[in-house]
């Protein structure tokens, strides 16, 4: 399990992040269409996932709006928002914000927390999903990932960014 912080104090995920190297799991979450999205739905492309807690908060927000920018100019590469929150929240955010660049995706019904080691387990977000980025290549497998330590921070986009480059 993965020690992270929120506000300086001490939570647990319920596992780590997979390694780099290795391919990523599949998953099944929901789109804002309410249809279900795999990793297979990706295939072909490079992935960044921008894992977060909630897009109702200022950072999670933040790193929706930087990676939607920042995507402009890369170019076979999907950005994926995920959460915990309904599609419902995240597609009145994009619609707010006229994102284009990103596509958010809910495990409010699935596994993709536990299945990539992001779920928090105590605290109290417990049972949201961690602040975390995983980049892949166009077979899914990871090229970079953060664990960001604490939870009121952004990731490093420049980092995520450098290995697609």
């Amino acid at each position: 399990m993965a020690k992270i912080t929120l506000g300086g104090k001490e939570i647990e995920t319920i596992g780590n992040l997979p390694s780099v190297g290795d391919k990523a799991p599949n998953f099944h979450l929901t789109s804002q269409d309410l249809e279900e999205k795999s990793l297979s739905d990706y295939q072909g492309s490079r992935v960044i996932m921008n894992i977060f807690p909630s897009i109702d908060t200022n950072v999670c927000a933040t790193s929706v709006r930087k990676f939607n920018e920042k995507a402009t100019a890369l170019s076979n590469t999907k950005v994926l928002c995920i959460s915990k929150d309904l599609p419902f929240a995240q597609k009145r955010f994009v619609d707010d914000e006229e994102l284009e660049n990103v596509t958010n995706l809910s495990d409010f019904r699935g596994d993709f927390g536990k299945n990539y080691g992001v779920e928090i387990t105590s605290g109290p977000l417990k049972g949201l999903l961690s602040r975390a980025v995983l980049v892949l290549d166009e077979n899914g497998k990871i090229l970079h990932r953060e664990q960001v330590s604490e939870i009121g921070e952004e990731p490093n986009y420049n980092a995520a960014l450098e290995v697609i480059k």
